[in-house]
């Protein structure tokens, strides 16, 4: 099969299936509920920033675009075992759809750093797509959702900064050190 346009080969189709099954396997983790925000810290950003920094910007955003679309049929990929369109439209949904821009934002950063990836280029690859572009996403959705305004959904985000630090710290170590042992993978 020739790789134009939105042909993929059957290698590229498992790893666009593998890394949306990444994501949902780690829904498994429970959700911690908290008091300031209806949305849960979940673990599932990890899979976003792995899937971008692996597999590149157009893998990456075919893999959560699948994910996506498996979740609205009403697959219970979400943590907490949820699924359907009511998870996509409530307060965490805008957080849900940035996902596949924040992992082609990733992919494309760690794809210009060609086979020479580094740790702080991974690193801001996946804190711009992993945790701006996310936020930015998440919180305008969650303010107009719920009618709050945008700082106060703004600062009240700053809840899953440390977890969210942490998983681009070990998402940027693990690919730095994967895209190493397979140049390929992201091809």
């Amino acid at each position: 099969m020739r790789k134009e346009g939105i042909i993929l080969q059957l290698k590229d189709l498992m790893h666009v299936a593998l890394f949306a099954a990444v994501v949902g396997i780690l829904a498994f983790f429970p959700p911690i509920l908290l008091p300031i925000i209806p949305v849960p810290i979940t673990a599932q950003t990890f899979g976003v920033m792995l899937a971008g920094s692996l597999l590149g910007a157009r893998k990456g955003f075919l893999s959560l675009t699948v994910f996506i679309i498996l979740v609205a049929a009403g697959a219970p990929l979400i943590a907490g075992g949820r699924g359907g369109l009511g998870v996509l439209i409530g307060p965490g949904g805008g957080y849900i759809f940035s996902w596949p821009l924040a992992a082609l934002l990733i992919g494309y950063v760690t794809e210009k750093c060609g086979e020479h990836i580094t740790f702080p280029k991974a690193l801001f690859a996946n804190l711009f797509g992993g945790i701006i572009v996310i936020y930015l996403i998440g919180v305008t959705y969650l303010s107009l959702l719920s009618e709050t305004p945008w700082l106060t959904a703004f600062f009240s985000s700053f809840i899953f900064l440390p977890g969210d630090m942490t998983k681009a710290i070990i998402a940027s170590l693990l690919a730095v050190r994967i895209r190493r042992a397979y140049p390929t993978l992201a091809k």
